[in-house]
């Protein structure tokens, strides 16, 4: 299984993205994860299409559009055309999840279904056979820099295993509050990729800290 770490740009130097979008990929990102909130179904604001298509071109890696926002339908296809090649999407911002899932695929893109931490798993039972990527946050969104919920790890592993007993190749991303020091049991209880914000862009050393998570995400699969 593959493990990825996708740096949030959501904590970078906004004064300088493009220069921090080189530095966090030379470092060793494995995907650029952009945080998108409209200060409506979530209380804040952040960026949209237009700022994802002035860092395509800085972009060696897949980039990763979380949306949260509502309605979502709209702007699907405005962050497809801006370079996304991952994007996902809470449910109750879609009046008809399955749609909405399959407008993402017709732009071309890998689509994801984003669980907050109290959104229940019945929303999967006829959604993850058509998904590319089931997202599951770890803090309730709306903010970076926040603590990690222990509650979400039992979450983790069921999906874990719901995507296993389905045999395809889905991706198990989590977000929020990861770190160096919990990303490990993060890996162990069955994620395969990893959003962190603050703890790579606060660091003094981007490909130093990619180092020692990628380290510790090893661990406990050489040890399976």
């Amino acid at each position: 299984m593959a493990l990825r770490i996708a740096p949030s740009i959501l904590s970078a130097d906004f004064a300088r993205l493009g220069e921090e979008v080189r530095a966090v990929q030379a470092a060793g990102a494995d995907l650029l994860h952009f945080d998108v909130m409209d200060n409506h179904y979530v209380p804040n604001l952040t960026f949209g299409p237009m700022v994802c298509a002035a860092l395509k071109p800085h972009a060696r890696v897949p980039i990763d559009v979380h949306l949260m926002v509502k309605p979502v339908d709209r702007i699907v296809p405005e962050f497809a055309k801006a370079g996304a090649s991952i994007i996902s999407f809470h449910p109750e911002a879609s009046e008809h999840v399955d749609r909405t899932i399959a407008l993402i695929r017709e732009q071309g893109c890998k689509a994801g279904l984003v669980l907050n931490p109290a959104t229940p798993l019945d929303c999967l039972d006829y959604t993850l056979d058509k998904l590319d990527l089931v997202l599951l946050m770890s803090v309730n969104p709306g903010f970076g820099g926040q603590q990690f919920i222990r509650g979400v790890l039992p979450k983790i592993a069921e999906v874990r295993r719901r995507i296993d007993r389905l045999g395809r190749e889905i991706w198990l991303e989590v977000d929020g509050g990861i770190k160096a020091d919990n990303i490990a049991e993060v890996a162990a209880t069955g994620a395969d990729t990893f959003v962190a914000g603050s703890a790579i862009f606060g660091s003094q050393d981007y490909a130093a800290t990619l180092r020692d998570m990628r380290s510790r995400i090893a661990a406990p699969r050489a040890a399976a």
